[in-house]
């Protein structure tokens, strides 16, 4: 359907009444069935928010069992719709047997045109507040977690294991590429922790120069070395109560590394120039892009701290593993950087979607969202083509198994692709892929994705 208008299925038997109450709905997109089974059918294929029933169908038009038959199953099929139910003027017991099956109104035959479009006017507007109930409390329910932009299975339990760890106090090495977003994992590990209520404190170690990053961490008494002029608590103390980010742990000195563990094991901390030992109550999250084990082979990283390190460890891959990631992401930096730049509403060309799903993105998450900045501030109008974000189609990898398994990526990766490039719209998405909507819903259950 590409007709814009709300759809509303008329469930009736009667050609001339079918013909009336299609004239006096033209306001939206009206649907007709005459029985049982074709109803159902356009329920199925059109999911309409509202739909006007007669409880007298064939073959038995005088019987409201087939009408009352057809109202449990819509129920059953689509529970978000609105059902009106027409009865004649002496047929009130089973109109209320309707309501109380779960039908959302009744009039009574032959109705007045402007009840009915009233009536029908007042479903359309409880279903939408029904809808928007649904996601603001789905907002409310969502997880930190949620605030990762994935439809990749692969992610996606990434992501629920983020969620199953935060609530322990277990250490978490977090490993993955320049770019994929360790830190906001780690973030997200903290928002759903019972620290949530204390501070977030990220380090970089590799941006901090070795003299200076043992004063960072551990901090200093006044008086400690030259310009020390007075107390300064480090980072670790800082996070106190909170979590601790150590972010490119691979690149910490083999000295601190030393100290770093007397931490974990003890859980007390000296300042530089101090005597005192500080009891510090913070959860250490830490992030690499590097192999700590090829480090510890080549003896630059202590393989004791690396166990105390690496209670749990999450492996993010990278965005080009991630099928159908790329498009999705693009999407959202669109929107989110449009309104930042005050772009107004900006939308991708097929041709750029086309040259983003072909880039391998070696930069990850932050080379995409660069890129789309960079094209919604060169952008002329409000869309962005493959020459403003200035990238080219590359050929894909025809690697070739056998045929079922060649058959099922191939469905995987199309369905996947086509899912980010459509932005969760599940209409257009069977619409491209050339199924039907109940075929994309079976295709998504077999290959796991939500």
């Amino acid at each position: 359907m590409t007709d814009t208008r709300k759809p509303l299925l008329i469930v009736e038997d009667d050609p001339a009444l079918q013909k009336q109450m299609q004239w006096a709905f033209d306001q939206y997109e009206t649907i007709v069935a005459n029985d049982r089974a074709s109803a159902l059918a356009q329920v199925r294929r059109f999911e309409p928010a509202v739909v006007t029933m007669d409880l007298g169908l064939p073959p038995q038009p005088d019987d409201p069992s087939e009408g009352l038959k057809l109202l449990e199953e819509v129920h059953a099929l689509l529970p978000s719709a609105k059902v009106i139910v027409l009865t004649g003027q002496n047929d009130r017991d089973n109109a209320l047997r309707a309501i109380s099956m779960g039908a959302h109104d009744f009039c009574t035959k032959p109705f007045e045109p402007e009840l009915l479009t009233w009536t029908i006017e007042r479903a359309f507007r409880v279903h939408e507040l029904q809808e928007e109930n649904a996601r603001l409390q789905a907002g409310r329910d969502a997880s930190s977690a949620s605030g990762i932009i994935t439809r990749d299975p692969g992610m996606q339990r990434i992501c629920r294991t983020i969620e199953k760890v935060a609530p322990t106090s277990a250490t978490v090495l977090i490993l993955g590429e320049s770019g994929t977003g360790k830190e906001l994992l780690a973030r997200a590990l903290h928002d759903l922790s019972p620290r949530a209520s204390g501070r977030f404190v990220a380090i970089n170690c590799a941006a901090i120069p070795e003299t200076l990053l043992e004063s960072e961490l551990f901090g200093y008494e006044k008086g400690a070395f030259t310009g020390a002029v007075r107390q300064t608590l480090g980072k670790i103390e800082t996070a106190n109560g909170g979590t601790l980010f150590l972010d490119e742990i691979g690149d910490l000195p083999t000295a601190l590394q030393a100290k770093l563990l007397r931490f974990l094991q003890e859980r007390v901390i000296e300042r530089i120039g101090g005597r005192q030992e500080i009891a510090v109550d913070v959860r250490i999250v830490c992030a690499t892009h590097q192999s700590l084990k090829d480090q510890i082979a080549q003896a630059r990283f202590r393989e004791d701290l690396y166990y105390r390190l690496a209670e749990i460890v999450v492996e993010i891959p990278p965005l080009r593993a991630r099928q159908g990631d790329a498009a999705l992401l693009a999407h959202s930096f669109v929107r989110r950087i449009a309104a930042e730049q005050r772009r107004g509403s900006m939308t991708l060309s097929p041709d750029a979607l086309e040259a983003i799903d072909a880039h391998p993105w070696p930069g990850n998450v932050r080379e995409l969202e660069n890129v789309i900045k960079r094209a919604v501030i060169m952008a002329d109008g409000d869309g962005i083509s493959a020459a403003d974000i200035g990238l080219d189609p590359t050929p894909g990898d025809g690697d070739a198994l056998n045929l079922r398994h060649v058959r099922e990526q191939a469905e995987k990766g199309a369905v996947l692709r086509v899912l980010g490039r459509v932005n969760g719209n599940l209409s257009r998405a069977a619409e491209l892929l050339g199924v039907s909507r109940p075929t994309l819903y079976d295709l998504m259950h077999r290959f796991g994705l939500k």
